[in-house]
C-alpha cells in the first residue's frame, strides 16, 4: 500500500461539510481484498479492537486496504478523544487506486492519524507489534497542544451548532466566521469590534469591580494583598470565607474559592501569585440567584459571562436576543429586561468565576 498526495480540506468540500484529510491510496492486487491476506483482520483487531466493522451494513463487496486505512485513521482519532465521525473511501477509474477521506478536528492531528493508521495496517500485515496506547497518547497530547482554547472553542462550537461556517486563520486563536463581505473575526473571546479600552478594563479585576460598584452592582469587599501575611490580615478583617485570585488572570487560572484556614490561604496565595504579581483577596458571597442551564453541550468556565452568545450577537451572526450565557449555558431573560440587564448579570458572573 502506498499513500500519496495527502491534503487537508479546510472547509466544505466535495465529500462533506466537515474538515477532512484526503489522500490517494494505491493498493496491490492482494490488498484490493484483505481476505486474500491470511489472518490480517484478526491480527488487526487484536492490535486495535476499537476499529469496528470493516464492511458497511448491507454491502458484500471486498474490503480494500484503503478502506482499512480510512477506518483506522478515523478510529485512532476518535479513541484519542477527537469528535469525529465522517469517513469515506472511493475507488477511482484506475484499478487499485482509491481516494480516502476522513474527518479531522485539528489538521496536525489528522495528518498524524493517517501516518499512524498506515503503520498499524503494516504491522497487521507483517504480524509485528504496534503500540496502540502510545499512538493514542501521542494523538491526545498533540490535540491538546494545537486545539483552540476553552473560550475560543466554546464560541466556535456555538457557531457550528448554528450552521455558521468558520475557518481558523492561525495556529493561535484568530478565527474567521462566515465568508466574503459578511465575514467576522474573533481573537480568543474578543471580536473584531471589541474596544481596546473595554479589554484593558476587563483585564483589571480591581478596576472592573470599582466600575461595577459605581454603577450600583453589588460587589464583594476585599483588597489587593502583597504577600501571604498581608492576605491573612485582610482575611481576618473580612471575617469569613474568602476568594483569592490574580488581579489580571483569565480562564479561572490561579483562582481559589471557599478559603477558611491559614493553610488554605497560603496555598491559594502561592497559586495566584504564580499567575500574577498582583493578587486580590475578596469575601466569598453566597449566590442570590440560581439560573436554569439549558445548553445542549456544556462549555468551560472560561466561556461564562455570555462569551459565546454575546460574541455571536456582536458579530451580527445571530439575531438580537435578551438571552445571556452564564457558566456556559443559555439563560433566558424576560424581554422587557432587555439585553443591558443580561449583560450586567453576565459581567457579574465573570467576576464570580475569576
Amino acid at each position: 500500500m502506498e499513500v500519496s498526495r495527502i491534503r487537508a480540506l479546510r472547509g466544505p468540500n466535495l465529500w462533506s461539510r466537515h474538515k477532512s484529510i484526503e489522500a490517494i491510496v494505491s493498493c496491490t492486487e492482494q490488498e484490493n481484498n484483505i481476505a486474500n491476506i491470511n489472518g490480517f483482520e484478526s491480527r488487526l483487531r487484536a492490535l486495535f479492537p476499537a476499529i469496528g466493522s470493516l464492511t458497511l451494513s448491507g454491502h458484500t463487496e471486498p474490503v480494500s486496504m484503503a478502506r482499512v486505512l480510512e477506518l483506522a485513521a478515523l478510529g485512532l482519532q476518535a479513541a484519542s478523544g477527537c469528535q469525529v465521525s465522517f469517513s469515506l473511501t472511493v475507488a477511482t477509474l484506475e484499478t487499485g487506486v482509491y481516494q480516502v477521506v476522513f474527518e479531522y478536528t485539528e489538521e496536525d492531528v489528522g495528518r498524524q492519524a493517517i501516518e499512524l493508521a498506515e503503520e498499524l495496517c503494516q504491522a497487521a500485515v507483517n504480524d509485528v507489534f504496534f503500540d496502540v496506547e502510545a499512538a493514542l497518547a501521542h494523538l491526545k497530547d498533540l490535540d491538546e497542544d494545537v486545539r483552540l482554547g476553552p473560550s475560543t472553542g466554546a464560541i466556535v462550537d456555538a457557531a457550528i451548532a448554528r450552521g455558521i461556517p468558520f475557518r481558523r486563520l492561525t495556529e493561535g486563536s484568530l478565527v474567521q466566521f462566515g465568508w466574503g463581505s459578511r465575514q467576522r473575526r474573533i481573537q480568543a473571546a474578543e471580536t473584531d469590534r471589541s474596544s481596546a479600552i473595554a479589554e484593558s478594563i476587563a483585564q483589571d479585576k480591581d478596576l472592573t469591580k470599582r466600575l461595577l460598584e459605581s454603577a450600583g452592582v453589588s460587589v464583594p469587599s476585599g483588597r489587593e494583598v502583597t504577600n501571604a501575611d498581608d492576605a491573612w490580615l485582610a482575611m481576618s478583617d473580612i471575617g469569613g470565607a474568602v476568594v483569592v485570585k490574580p488581579k489580571d488572570g483569565n480562564q479561572g487560572k490561579g483562582v481559589t474559592v471557599n478559603i477558611t484556614t491559614r493553610e488554605q490561604l497560603n496555598a491559594a496565595y502561592h497559586a495566584a501569585s504564580a499567575i500574577s504579581d498582583e493578587v486580590l483577596l475578596e469575601l466569598e458571597l453566597e449566590p442570590e440567584l440560581e439560573l436554569e442551564l439549558s445548553l445542549d453541550e456544556p462549555v468551560g468556565a472560561a466561556a461564562a459571562a455570555g462569551a459565546v452568545e454575546e460574541a455571536l450577537f456582536e458579530l451580527e451572526l445571530l439575531p438580537d436576543s435578551p438571552d445571556a450565557v452564564v457558566e456556559g449555558k443559555i439563560v433566558p431573560f424576560s424581554t422587557h429586561w432587555g439585553r443591558s440587564v443580561a449583560k450586567m448579570v453576565a459581567v457579574a458572573a465573570a467576576l464570580a468565576v475569576g
